[in-house]
């Protein structure tokens, strides 16, 4: 596989890559496949690390009500001997941001050590769903490092989320 599959665009002060600058892909993709050392996988050997790029805002989850937050939360895959009761390294990553507070996020990475991207799986997917919009850039890295990207609506389109019950996002 070549290198990304992605749209780039070029602004006054550098490219970016689905809204990121370069140094925020570089940080993403480096937490996601770091976070893969903290899996826990001893049935599956199929390690997997996520990172989340956090919207900074006013709900940012500093405490500070500020907006200065944003920043990045990984999480890793963590199994058990009953298998439906792991959790996926996406939610852990959502969940561990959730709980500290944010409500926004601008990117997902996944990495794992297959040959080829793996995309989240169908609850990671409906899980996140809750969390992003529909056009937020998920990054799928290899064990090489090659990525493809998809966004949110690509992966779960006609994805069910907080509008279809008359809910908003909580901002």
């Amino acid at each position: 596989m070549a290198s990304i599959t992605a749209t780039a665009t070029t602004g006054d002060d550098e490219t970016t890559l689905h809204g990121l600058t370069s140094e925020q892909f570089q940080t993403l993709k480096e937490n996601a496949i770091a976070a893969k050392a903290h899996a826990y996988c001893p049935y599956s050997s199929f390690a997997v690390g996520a990172c989340v790029l956090v919207t900074a805002g006013a709900n940012d989850g500093d405490g500070d009500g500020d907006g200065d937050g944003g920043g990045y939360v990984s999480g890793a895959n963590v199994e058990n001997a009953a298998y439906p009761v792991g959790i996926c390294a996406e939610r852990t990553a959502f969940a561990k941001a959730v709980t500290a507070g944010h409500r926004g996020f601008r990117a997902v990475a996944v990495a794992t050590n297959a040959p080829a991207p793996a995309s989240p799986c169908g609850m990671c997917r409906q899980f996140m769903r809750e969390f992003c919009a529909l056009n937020v850039p998920v990054f799928m890295f290899d064990r090489a490092g090659c990525c493809r990207v998809l966004t949110m609506g690509e992966l779960l389109p006609m994805g069910f989320g907080p509008e279809d019950l008359g809910k908003g996002k909580e901002g």
